[in-house]
């Protein structure tokens, strides 16, 4: 199957990768970017000591957008002292199917950079546009850490609208200062690091009083700087990680937000999002509230975030809502469970928040309408309907979860129609399909990797994936022999021996939500 999880993080990609960020223009003739493949992947790594690799697919459209910025950026670097080599390596074909799983590929693209010889891979985690892509990956040449002495040094290396994080030492030596530099080069794909014996030369807290060794994390929002005094690697990672995401998060077009965008969407914790018009005459009060909410809940479980209506309502499609229905929050607790409020009062939003934060609200579901009239030979299942017409079914259910927009979905619907024509005359036997880009669904019963993924549930509840032949016989046969089946018995799955192609996943992002119950706060 195609290496793509079906995540959240497709629709940041799809809005940033598919809005203004992008820039450059088409790179005509020669081409700078090296192909690899499995014949000779990992004696090219092994040559360089320094190499940016990003893992494609053809048909990929995020893929596609990336490929003019990234070529660009390799003509770019291509001239640089030493010249900089940018690679790719198609990941969906089969011959490179075991070194995008030795990389633990789950989405496309994604970009990699190996360090001496391959020995050290960190993920790429910049920008996007070439110009963007050339000054990362620029920065990620030198040391992890660099020594900033003087005032005109922290105006060269530190960027104030910028994370930037800073060693404080009385000497370069030591336990610490070791431990410094390890995390550094842990971390430096996500963020500048320096290391300084003077506090007073620094742009933020120069008049604070340091008495020994301190990692102090500028940023552009919130306190402005943090200090912790712990070195212990995985503790000072943790207070970077949570010290480096704002309060409130701005979900816009502008460029210097995406870190943070990314940030958000990949942390673990659950996600509170209010989405209202910037331009509106309410958005500064809108803003002010969610920012209170937001500052007195920071660190309880829930991340918030702030939309625009205008430049970001491809959320609201993603989750089956729509622009008339803001101002509008919602919170995605997990893949599964999700709460909405829409038509947003702003004396609404505490009270509201409150009512999650005890567990009184009720969850909310993607889904499209339950269809009035379902006598077609393949049957439609929503999400209002998956519990009734499959899970709690004393039927045998093959289900087909399909995006619209797949070409190999399109192929297997005449397919599933001819086999459903073939039980017509067994009660016993449904054959369905589930649109999985317009309504939720169990994604730990059905765990998706691509589109179409089928699975069967026998009249006796038992759930596994078909993963068979896509001809007409090979399936009638599959449906025969498995209906009924049951906790103990054993499993027939005919053979595919055509090398059908797999289907392509169009999402890509990280997991989300916690399992956490959030404490609520008194002030709130």
């Amino acid at each position: 199957m195609a290496m793509r999880e079906i995540t959240m993080l497709t629709l940041l990609t799809f809005l940033v990768v598919g809005g203004r960020f992008v820039s450059a223009d088409k790179v005509v003739g020669k081409e700078f970017v090296v192909t690899l493949d499995s014949s000779n992947f990992t004696d090219f790594i092994g040559r360089t000591d320094f190499i940016v690799v990003e893992f494609y697919a053809p048909w990929c459209q995020h893929c596609q957008k990336l490929e003019p910025e990234y070529e660009q950026a390799a003509s770019i670097l291509s001239k640089h002292d030493p010249p900089i080599i940018l690679a790719k390596i198609d990941a969906s074909a089969e011959i490179n199917r075991e070194i995008s799983f030795e990389h633990k590929i789950a989405g496309l693209p994604t970009i990699k950079i190996f360090r001496n010889g391959g020995k050290i891979a960190n993920e790429y985690k910049g920008p996007r546009e070439a110009d963007g892509i050339v000054d990362y990956v620029k920065l990620q040449l030198g040391p992890a850490s660099v020594e900033i002495k003087s005032k005109e040094d922290t105006k060269t290396y530190i960027d104030e609208s910028n994370i930037f994080i800073v060693g404080l030492f009385p000497s370069f030596s030591g336990v610490e200062f070791k431990n410094f530099t390890k995390l550094a080069d842990t971390l430096r794909s996500d963020y500048a690091f320096g290391h300084t014996s003077d506090v007073r030369i620094l742009p933020k807290g120069a008049e604070s009083v340091v008495d020994g060794p301190t990692i102090r994390v500028l940023k552009p929002f919130d306190e402005l700087f943090v200090d912790f005094e712990d070195f212990d690697l995985d503790e000072a990672q943790k207070f970077i990680e949570e010290t480096s995401m704002p309060s409130l998060t701005v979900y816009d077009n502008e460029p210097q937000n995406l870190p943070y965008l990314m940030k958000y969407f990949n942390h673990e914790a659950a996600k509170a999002m209010l989405f209202v018009n910037f331009s509106s005459d309410e958005f500064a009060t809108y803003k002010s509230k969610i920012q209170d909410v937001a500052t007195l809940l920071k660190g309880n479980g829930t991340n918030f975030l702030i939309g625009d209506l205008e430049d970001q309502g491809g959320v609201l499609e993603y989750f089956g809502l729509t622009r008339e229905q803001a101002p509008l929050i919602l919170i995605q607790k997990s893949e599964e469970v999700k709460y909405m409020k829409d038509n947003l009062k702003l004396d609404q939003i505490v009270p509201w928040i409150k009512q999650y934060l005890l567990g009184k609200l009720k969850p909310f579901r993607k889904s499209q309408p339950i269809p009035e009239v379902n006598d077609e030979p393949v049957k439609v299942v929503v999400a209002y309907t998956i519990e009734e017409m499959v899970l709690n079914s004393d039927k045998n259910v093959f289900l087909e979860f399909y995006a619209p927009w797949c070409p190999h979905c399109k192929q297997l619907f005449p397919i599933l129609e001819e086999v459903a024509l073939n039980f017509n005359n067994d009660s016993s036997i449904v054959i369905a399909k589930l649109d999985a880009t317009a309504n939720d669904y169990p994604t730990k019963t059905f765990k998706l990797i691509g589109y179409p993924t089928v699975y069967f549930k026998s009249s006796t509840g038992r759930i596994f994936q078909y993963e068979g032949s896509r001809k007409k016989e090979a399936i009638i046969e599959f449906i025969a022999k498995n209906k009924d089946i049951g906790p103990d018995d054993k499993i027939f799955m005919p053979e595919d021996n055509e090398h059908e192609d797999e289907l392509e996943g169009n999402h890509e992002q990280a997991e989300l939500g916690s399992s956490e119950e959030p404490q609520v706060k008194d002030e709130l």
